[in-house]
């Protein structure tokens, strides 16, 4: 595979829009980022959610308009790359995340998609901790609800739904803590 890291690690605010570059990739180091799309209507249709280790780029899509933006900040290395190059393992990686989300989005209520879309970052982002897997991005009610797909008010709603059944644990900067013991019995 002939990909040849630039050495330059490149810093974006949340809500920055990863720039398209000719020819190269971007290498997330830290933090998230989303690939989403909007219909004419002006409805937000998020298509992808990736992290550290993932590589992303606007020509990985064919959706016009398509926009890759950090949800956190990030930070990301620019890697080149030749059209001839074997990309099979990095498209995978890529589709994968892609993939994840469309079950999770399938599921039948927003507590389920929460549940399963916390349980996902937990094991792609998450550290464990004495009280169970912590999700240590700043993510918003406004994150949350772009990802699934539905409001704020109803993600509000839900969070507050899942946190009196004991599910998730809020904490300070809007870092949540998913309690995996809980979820075996959600999940019968």
């Amino acid at each position: 595979m002939l990909l040849t890291n630039v050495n330059q690690l490149w810093a974006f605010d949340s809500r920055a829009n990863l720039p398209y570059k000719v020819n190269s990739l971007w290498k997330i180091q830290y933090g998230m980022v989303r690939g989403f799309t909007w219909l004419d209507d002006g409805t937000m249709i998020t298509l992808g959610v990736w992290g550290p280790g993932d590589t992303v780029s606007k020509s990985f899509a064919k959706v016009n308009p398509y926009e890759l933006e950090c949800v956190t900040e990030v930070k990301a290395a620019l890697i080149s790359w030749n059209k001839g190059a074997d990309m099979t393992n990095i498209l995978l990686s890529h589709i994968q995340p892609m993939q994840e989300l469309t079950i999770i989005r399938s599921q039948k209520t927003v507590e389920a998609m929460l549940i399963q879309l916390f349980n996902w970052l937990g094991k792609k982002f998450g550290t464990e901790t004495s009280k169970g897997q912590l999700i240590d991005f700043r993510l918003t009610h406004q994150d949350l609800a772009d990802i699934l797909g539905t409001t704020r008010v109803t993600i509000t709603r839900s969070l507050s739904q899942l946190e009196k059944q004991g599910f998730i644990q809020r904490n300070p900067l809007h870092r949540f803590i998913l309690r995996e013991e809980q979820i075996w019995h959600y999940e019968i």
